[in-house]
């Protein structure tokens, strides 16, 4: 099944009687080649996203965390169908968070936090790049949003209900400027949320108001933690009223597909709707990250914002803008397109890798798959595999992984003698193999359940006598923000030369 990635703007919503089984069925989010299109838009893990429109060009971007080359940008036309254009950091500066991209004159900007660090900004003349050089706003808070006041003043609005004037060329803070606006919105007491947690604020002007969203409750814990929450005023000072309808956006019930929905963007079509642009974790698949839904938003009479979908967001909606269907993004997976499709854990050498007609030579590193900064995708999916020819140098160990973070993955991998296989970040197995300094190489997903095979002919596979259950391995029992991603490593000394990739849905 082709799937794609993409984002949308839409007029009217078709909702289908049939519900979406989260569980059974695999297909992927996004164009359905019917006029319709199902969430999510990007599938996998694309969290705090953040949207704007130039003309009939839309380019969007996520979090980055511990990814790197980080801040990818997406091109859409349609705001269903999306493409990595170019990337803003390839430096690693420390978990990267909530990011805004915005154009100011002739100027592109990327707002993002470094955790534990502050505020930080990349800027380029196109959203093609290249981008600059991060620079240190040096202001702490975090959810960095960019906003032009009535008064042509830039502002920078913060979690907590912050915000700081911004110089004239936008990369510095007026010292002594940063003040508290907005205590966020009160919710029933009985709501189980993670905590408070007012951030991830977005402005947006319609018509004659301001309109100030912002996420509380916690952007993961409880399936009812997260929510987007509507705030507006007149002036981009305030005073600043509470939507009577809040939250904006929120999971009610367990049962619903996606859960912890929040951290809303509006976005406008070419025909004058508006929509919103935010994340929410896939039940049962929380692994996966947090994926990036959409969905129409309407403007009442008296001039507040209302999401009519609720948990039908579960069904088909009606595309925004008539357009043909792209290919699916991860066709391009086997040109190893470092920064695009392909990316780091931590370190980024581009002198580590090179690609030759669909054939990546990466140079070994570090003394375990870890410490190789192991080279990713995101697969977007529930259950899939992909498989690989490798071949090393003597001192070299490849193979293929699946990777949370440096404490957490499975994956498995040879040398010239040995077949090594890792489990939760620990050495489980050793046998012996008689590929020499060549072997093929597979990892299967099915649901979070991992098994591994290999192939001295890349046609007759032979299945290895292990499995591993992943399903826990996620932000709220392992924190740092991460899903998990499949990728490939090597490490030792001399290189690895991977050849022949393939990805495939499991139906």
């Amino acid at each position: 099944m082709n799937v794609i990635l993409k984002i949308v703007t839409l007029c009217c919503v078709l909702c289908i009687t049939v519900v979406i089984n989260a569980q059974t069925n695999p297909a992927l989010s996004g164009d359905l080649g019917n006029g319709t299109f199902l969430n999510p838009i990007l599938s996998g893990d694309y969290p705090d996203p953040t949207i704007m429109r130039e003309g009939d060009d839309y380019y969007m971007t996520h979090s980055a965390f511990d990814y790197l080359p980080g801040l990818v940008v997406f091109h859409s036309r349609d705001l269903v169908n999306w493409e990595p254009v170019s990337y803003g950091l390839t430096s690693y500066l420390g978990s990267i968070w909530a990011p805004d991209i915005c154009k100011y004159k002739e100027k592109y900007y990327i707002y993002f936090t470094v955790s534990g660090r502050g505020n930080f900004v990349v800027y380029a003349d196109s959203p093609y790049g290249p981008w600059s050089d991060p620079v240190d706003l040096k202001i702490g808070e975090i959810d960095p949003c960019h906003v032009v006041g009535e008064d042509g003043q830039r502002w920078l609005f913060l979690s907590g209900g912050h915000r700081a004037r911004l110089s004239d060329d936008g990369l510095s803070i007026i010292p002594g400027s940063k003040e508290k606006i907005y205590d966020g919105w009160v919710y029933p007491e009985e709501w189980i949320t993670e905590c408070f947690c007012l951030e991830g604020p977005k402005l947006k002007k319609i018509g004659d108001y301001y309109y100030y969203l912002n996420a509380q409750g916690g952007t993961a814990g409880p399936p009812t933690s997260h929510m987007v929450v509507v705030a507006r005023s007149k002036s981009v000072d305030g005073p600043w009223e509470n939507d009577p309808g809040n939250p904006l956006i929120h999971t009610y019930e367990y049962q619903e597909r996606w859960w912890s929905k929040g951290h809303g963007s509006l976005i406008d079509a070419p025909d004058g709707t508006w929509w919103i642009v935010y994340h929410a974790y896939e039940n049962q698949f929380t692994n996966l990250g947090r994926q990036t839904l959409m969905e129409p938003v309407e403007i009442t009479k008296d001039g507040w914002l209302r999401a009519p979908l609720g948990a039908a967001v579960e069904h088909p909606v009606k595309k925004p803008v008539a357009s043909q269907k792209m290919t699916d993004k991860r066709a391009s997976l086997n040109e190893f397109r470092i920064g695009l499709d392909w990316k780091y854990y931590k370190k980024y050498d581009p002198e580590r890798t090179s690609v030759n007609d669909h054939v990546l030579i990466m140079k070994a590193q570090g003394e375990n798959p870890a410490e190789s900064a192991p080279l990713m995708f995101v697969a977007g999916a529930n259950s899939y595999e992909f498989s690989t020819k490798v071949d090393i140098t003597d001192k070299a160990t490849a193979g293929l992984i699946i990777y949370y973070n440096a404490g957490f993955y499975v994956g498995f991998g040879f040398d010239k003698t040995n077949k090594f296989r890792w489990r939760k970040a620990v050495t489980k197995g050793r046998s012996s193999h008689k590929g020499g300094n060549s072997l093929w190489l597979k990892l299967r997903n099915e649901k979070s359940v991992i098994t591994g095979f290999i192939s001295y002919d890349g046609i007759n596979w032979i299945k290895e006598d292990w499995a591993n259950e992943i399903s826990g391995y996620t932000h709220n029992t392992l924190y740092d923000f991460q899903s998990i991603l499949p990728g490939v490593f090597v490490y030792g000394e001399g290189e690895a030369r991977f050849s022949n990739f393939e990805f495939r849905l499991i139906e």
